[in-house]
């Protein structure tokens, strides 16, 4: 069987701030069909090594940025876990990257580890281990194919969101392993810093995206931050390979956290609905959408409190879940307070009453200014709980909007709209009014959207043709 070795920051099920880790934690059993065996290798914080089983040490160095390191192999919800414990560097209070709100100002050379020892592990192996190509993700692994460069070991560059670049200044240099002749606009320099998302770009043998969308999005301004011309560059080397999500996780026919959900796939949600509204004390006559997310500007938040004034005359409600800026947070409990009995609001995040709310709502808003591929809209298809979202990356990818003729067609499996703004947003939720009140309608569309497919099978088989078509250059 042929190897792979996936580097990221993040990983389900030992530790998780967003999609990354899903992907990263759900490829390896994905890959399986397709004949490659995929390790993944992260670093090891705080209480990870306790969750491995049957951890072993398959390397180590004495001196790894200022410390001891070593890498234990263990093996977690049936995923083969290469751990970089390295306790000067990941073993801290806060989070992976940050503590409260700040981040650490040594993540330059804690991320450049662990891309040194994978890239290392790529040339040497580990024990008896050693993989064909590296699967790298985001820019805490940017440096392994700038650091593997010239050795002919395959790598693929996977962006998540590039939004988030790996920026540092050029004094950070010689502490990354990099000499002053990389420090080029064709090298790891970017606008006076150097961006190891961008060393990865320019380095690996394929860029991969999380959605053929955002592929697309990525050679734009607008959308590429600064990268759009490496992004233009690479074009004969990118590819869009949409998210998929996890089906026996998010099974609405076997989550413990849903009630009689043979209803829903029916066109009702009524016991599922009524836990809800009383788990966010909430009495609503129209439908109800939920909005489970971070509470950023890039998720749309702001557009929220002047867009739904209409809807909720109409009789429409919605349940907020989720954490992030302050300012966003202090408008969803404004929202709240200013609209009782039809907007709830829980700040913070809870696995199981996402489940919840996803079984019990009959939308899921998703108004993103852009959004590499999304996960919320597809488990909100999976449980008929239908997307209300931005034609933007994957979520333009994923959800087949409501219009005359797609409706014709008996295709539509939710509403997108455009442009990203509160005008057309407060249509769209109007039209979500309109499409819920027709109930024999809305019970086809939420059949229709129960039976899309959006498992891995599919993706896990176009990884496997890329690293394939690699390993025959």
């Amino acid at each position: 069987m042929k190897r792979v070795l996936s580097v990221a920051s993040e990983a389900v099920p030992l530790i998780k701030t967003g999609g990354l880790a899903d992907v990263a934690g759900a490829l390896p059993a994905a890959l399986k069909g397709q004949g490659w065996e995929m390790r993944v290798m992260i670093p090891a914080y705080r209480g990870i090594l306790k969750k491995l089983k049957s951890p072993k040490p398959v390397w180590e160095s004495e001196s790894l940025y200022g410390g001891p390191a070593r890498l234990v192999l263990g093996k977690t919800g049936g995923i083969e876990v290469l751990a970089l414990q390295a306790d000067h560097l990941f073993d801290r209070d806060g989070g992976p990257y940050s503590q409260d709100g700040r981040d650490y100002p040594d993540n330059a050379e804690r991320f450049a580890a662990l891309s040194f020892v994978a890239a290392e592990i790529a040339r040497e192996g580990a024990g008896k281990w050693q993989p064909d190509l590296v699967h790298c993700h985001d820019w805490q692994t940017g440096l392994v194919p700038w650091y593997l460069r010239g050795t002919g070991i395959p790598t693929v560059m996977t962006i998540h969101n590039i939004a988030f670049q790996g920026r540092f200044g050029r004094d950070k240099l010689a502490a990354l392993g990099l000499q002053t002749w990389d420090f080029t606009r064709e090298g790891v320099e970017f606008w006076g810093d150097i961006s190891t998302l961008k060393a990865g770009l320019v380095a690996a043998s394929a860029i991969t995206t999380v959605s053929p969308r955002y592929a697309e999005e990525l050679m734009r301004g607008e959308f590429g931050m600064g990268l759009e011309g490496v992004i233009q560059a690479r074009a004969g080397d990118l590819h869009g390979i949409l998210n998929g999500i996890d089906l026996d996780v998010w099974n609405p026919e076997t989550d413990p956290e849903v009630t009689s959900f043979s209803a829903a796939k029916s066109g009702g949600k009524s016991k599922n609905r009524k836990a809800l509204e009383a788990e966010f004390d909430l009495d609503v006559p129209g439908p109800l959408a939920i909005l489970i997310s971070r509470l950023t500007p890039q998720k749309g938040i702001d557009l929220l409190a002047p867009a739904l004034g209409p809807y909720l005359e109409a009789g429409g409600g919605l349940a907020v879940l989720g954490s992030g800026d302050g300012w966003a947070e202090d408008a969803m409990r404004d929202l709240a307070a200013r609209h009782p009995g039809r907007v709830g609001v829980k700040i913070g995040y809870d696995e199981a009453l996402s489940h919840r709310m996803y079984a019990g709502g009959d939308a899921v808003l998703v108004p993103s200014r852009f959004e590499p591929c999304g996960l919320t809209q597809l488990y909100g298809l999976r449980y008929g709980c239908l997307p209300v979202v931005s034609a933007v990356g994957g979520l333009a990818d994923t959800v087949v909007g409501a219009t005359p003729a797609t409706e014709a067609a008996g295709a539509s499996t939710g509403i997108v709209f455009h442009p990203v703004d509160d005008l057309a947003l407060r249509q769209a939720l109007m039209k979500l009014i309109a499409l819920y009140a027709d109930r024999k309608g809305w019970a086809a569309m939420q059949r229709r959207a129960m039976k899309t497919d959006w498992g891995w099978d599919g993706s896990a088989a176009r990884y496997a043709a890329l690293y394939d078509a690699l390993l025959a250059r």
